[in-house]
């Protein structure tokens, strides 16, 4: 019976502008591990890139980067998180907006990554 996600993979067109994203946007750590593999932290979890055409053995059937639809849950309130969106000037696409997460109601706002990844950010209603 599966009790944790420990990882998943993002293929990417660009590592570096992915790492710029995911760590100065959404607080992530850079990690390299392996062979100069790179990953980024978060949690108890972490994300491995693999750069589109590179990708290392074994991997998804037909890794494309910009087919990822991902929901994050952060501490910070959604008034906060959309204030750190904009003064880096990422586009808010949707929300905020109530959405049902895993254990309870979330409140929501969508944004994209540099691969057009749907990335939502969420905090849990009380």
């Amino acid at each position: 019976m599966i009790k944790k996600l420990d990882h998943f993979v993002l293929t990417v067109k660009d590592v570096e502008k992915t790492i710029h994203f995911y760590t100065v946007i959404l607080g992530m750590q850079k990690e390299t591990f392996g062979e100069g593999r790179i990953a980024l932290r978060f949690g108890e979890q972490k994300i491995n890139l693999h750069e589109a055409g590179h990708e290392f053995e074994p991997k998804a059937k037909h890794p494309l980067p910009g087919s990822a639809d991902l929901c994050f849950i952060t501490e910070e309130k959604i008034e906060s998180v959309i204030s750190h969106l904009q003064k880096h000037n990422v586009e808010v696409e949707e929300g905020p907006v109530k959405r049902t997460g895993a254990v309870g109601p979330i409140v929501s706002v969508y944004v994209r990554d540099p691969d057009h990844n749907l990335i939502e950010l969420s905090n849990y209603l009380d």
